[in-house]
């Protein structure tokens, strides 16, 4: 099986001048990024929320704290996963899509682009407070993993844009009432949020308002770029997100 639909991601790259020229960053919600037979198979297939852990982690610089369920994509967990997860994730680590990333942020082709992913699912009252990614991250690539069957858009999970107006420094917590709502992403249909990182690029999630046993299902793309801090984690046998390989 093929995963990704080519067809969707050459007209991204038909649209890349414009993509890099968003404001108030570079930011796209795209529909129909997975094969729809794809899609299904790896909402059906996600891993169970038995098998991550609960992350309560404090964040830098005053941001509130995001409470979640995580997984990170490392060996041992690449292992218990079915066989369209490992294939699917073969092909986000192949040429094409790597060349995808270079191609929507204007990078040299031969520039090196150093993914990590990892999972999050989220219960009612979590949410994800205004923040911008480390410097180390070229972007990210959203993949929502509701369908209707367990989720409905009014519970909320839509990632934000947000502008802050150059105001804030990118070490700061600014509130919803400091930024202006740019637009928001659609969590269901086969739907994916890709954005890249900037000292501005400002995003949150509110917090969900689902009932008991609905969970919020991402599966995230990290592009790094090979920075100091990710070249050293490599030497000590680290993904870029500072999670052991080994």
């Amino acid at each position: 099986m093929e995963y990704i639909d080519t067809a969707v991601m050459e007209s991204l790259l038909a649209q890349r001048d414009a993509f890099q020229q968003k404001q108030p960053y570079p930011y796209a919600s795209i529909e129909g990024f997975l094969r729809e037979e794809a899609f299904a198979t790896l909402c059906r297939e996600s891993p169970s929320p038995e098998e991550m852990e609960l992350e309560n982690r404090r964040r830098a610089h005053g941001q509130q704290t995001h409470q979640r369920l995580s997984l990170q994509v490392v060996p041992a967990t690449e292992g218990r996963l079915s066989s369209h997860w490992r294939n699917f994730l073969a092909e986000l680590r192949g040429p094409v899509y790597l060349d995808f990333w270079r191609q929507m942020l204007g990078l040299p082709r031969r520039r090196p682009v150093l993914l990590s992913m990892h999972w999050h699912y989220a219960a009612a009252g979590a949410s994800v407070s205004p923040h911008t990614d480390a410097r180390r991250k070229l972007g990210s690539h959203i993949f929502y993993l509701n369908t209707p069957a367990d989720w409905q858009e009014e519970w909320g999970g839509q990632t934000l844009v947000l502008d802050d107006g150059g105001r804030f420094p990118r070490h700061s917590a600014p509130t919803y009432d400091d930024l202006q709502l740019v637009a928001a992403s659609t969590v269901l249909g086969n739907r994916s949020f890709l954005f890249a990182q900037t000292d501005h690029s400002w995003h949150a999630v509110r917090e969900l308002r689902s009932p008991p046993g609905h969970l919020r299902k991402v599966f995230i793309v990290v592009a790094n770029r090979l920075s100091f801090q990710v070249l050293s984690r490599r030497l000590r046998g680290k993904d870029p997100d500072g999670f052991r390989l080994r």
